[in-house]
């Protein structure tokens, strides 16, 4: 298979990728470069074509970059804001807030 076939993608996976392109260029992403970040998502995703012969065919994916987050911020538990009372939280802010106008000098 030449380099640059889609042929082992999925319709599902095509779809996605063109979905994805769509959104970069919207952004202002030239038209070549969009849509190699959409494959390069797609690939990272999904672990390239998934019919059968294609590289990723029969491997898990785990979670996927699109789902990654989520996890990071909200639970409770390490330093997530979720963890900690609303006067740590209202400190925390405080402290922000003395810092940024220290920064510009006021």
């Amino acid at each position: 298979m030449p380099q640059g076939d889609k042929g082992k993608y999925t319709d599902k996976q095509v779809r996605k990728a063109e979905h994805i392109a769509d959104s970069y260029e919207k952004r202002g992403v030239p038209e070549e470069e969009a849509e190699a970040r959409a494959w390069t998502t797609v690939n990272k995703d999904d672990g390239g074509g998934k019919k059968p012969g294609g590289s990723g065919r029969g491997k898990a994916t785990g979670h996927t970059a699109a789902h990654a987050g989520g996890e990071k911020g909200g639970k409770a538990g390490g330093k997530a804001s979720a963890a900690r009372t609303p006067e740590e939280r209202s400190a925390s802010a405080r402290k922000a807030a003395a810092t940024r106008k220290a920064n510009r000098g006021g």
